[in-house]
C-alpha cells in the first residue's frame, strides 16, 4: 500500500460522502449494522468510520448502547461527526487501528466497514481489537471482493489503464479491492488471537443517476484524485469524463446500476 492511500483530504470527505456512501458503502452498511447489533452489545468500537455510514446505520438501531467511533483521518471523522451532531450516544475520536487508545475489555462489540484494507499490519489491528473486547465479544468486518467481481470498480480500472498506459494508478485495486484472499483474511484474523473466523460473500447491487456521478465519485472522492492529479496530463476533469464514457458504453445512459460484492467476517473474542 502506498502512503498516500490513506489521504482523504480536500473535497475528497465530501464527494466520497455525497456520491460513493450511497453508492456502494449504505447498502452494505445496512447489512452491518443488524449484524453489529444482533448481540444487543452496550458498548461498540468502531474502527475507521470514514464519513460515518456504518456509525449512522448503528446509531439508528441502538437502544440504550452506545458507540465509539474512530479514524485515523481527522477530516472524514469531522465531517461524520457534524451529521449526528447533537446525538451523545455517540463519542468521536481520532485513533490508530494499530494502537488503540482504550483499555483492554472495553468494548462489548467492535465493527470495521471497508476499512481493514487500509490497515498495514492486519494480524496487529485484529490482536488490538481483540484486547479492547470483553470476553464473548463480537468483531465484524467486511472487506471488497475482487475488482471483477465488482462492475464499475472494474470499469474504472480498465478506463484508468486506457488513459495511462504506461503507468495507470491502481489504489482501486492495489488497497480497496486487494484484501479478498479467504484463506489470508482467516490467517490474520487467528495471527491476532480469534479462534477461525465465519466469513460470507454478500452481493448487492450499486445504483446512481448517472455514469458521471460514479466516475466523479471514485476519480475525485477517493485517493485516486491524487494520483490522477500527480500524473498531470489529461487532467482531472479530463479523466473523470473519460470514465464517465467508458461507464455509459457498458451500462447505458442515464441511471445506471451494477453488481458489487464483498465479504463480512465475523469472529468472537474467547
Amino acid at each position: 500500500m502506498e502512503a498516500t492511500d490513506k489521504v482523504f483530504a480536500g473535497p475528497v470527505p465530501q464527494i466520497y460522502e455525497r456520491l460513493l456512501v450511497p453508492l456502494i458503502f449504505r447498502p452494505y452498511a445496512e447489512d452491518l449494522a443488524p449484524r453489529v447489533m444482533a448481540g444487543r452489545p452496550s458498548r461498540i468500537l468502531e474502527l475507521a468510520a470514514g464519513t460515518g455510514a456504518l456509525t449512522r446505520a448503528m446509531a439508528a438501531r441502538l437502544d440504550g448502547a452506545s458507540i465509539v467511533a474512530t479514524d485515523l483521518n481527522q477530516p472524514m471523522l469531522e465531517l461524520a461527526a457534524a451529521q449526528l451532531a447533537g446525538d451523545d450516544r455517540v463519542t468521536w475520536q481520532q485513533a490508530d487501528a494499530l494502537d488503540l487508545p482504550f483499555a483492554d475489555e472495553s468494548f462489548d462489540a467492535a465493527a470495521c466497514q471497508f476499512g481493514v484494507m487500509f490497515f498495514p499490519d492486519k494480524p496487529k489491528s485484529h490482536a488490538e481489537v481483540r484486547r479492547v473486547l470483553r470476553p464473548g465479544g463480537r468483531y465484524l468486518f467486511n472487506t471488497w471482493d475482487a475488482i471483477a467481481h465488482n462492475d464499475f470498480a472494474a470499469v474504472l480500472l480498465e478506463a484508468l489503464f486506457e488513459a495511462f498506459p504506461d503507468d495507470p494508478p491502481r489504489f482501486i485495486e492495489r488497497t480497496p479491492h486487494g484484501y479478498h484472499d479467504i484463506g489470508t483474511i482467516e490467517l490474520d484474523v487467528m495471527a491476532g488471537g480469534f479462534a477461525r473466523p465465519a466469513i460470507e460473500r454478500v452481493e448487492r447491487v450499486a445504483r446512481a443517476a448517472s455514469a458521471l456521478d460514479v466516475a466523479t465519485g471514485f476519480c475525485q472522492g477517493t485517493p485516486i484524485r491524487g494520483e490522477i492529479e500527480a500524473r498531470g496530463a489529461p487532467g482531472l476533469m479530463a479523466v473523470t469524463e473519460a470514465v464517465a464514457r467508458a461507464l455509459e458504453r457498458r451500462f447505458g445512459s442515464g441511471p445506471i446500476e451494477g453488481a458489487i460484492a464483498a465479504f463480512v467476517v465475523s469472529a468472537e473474542r474467547d
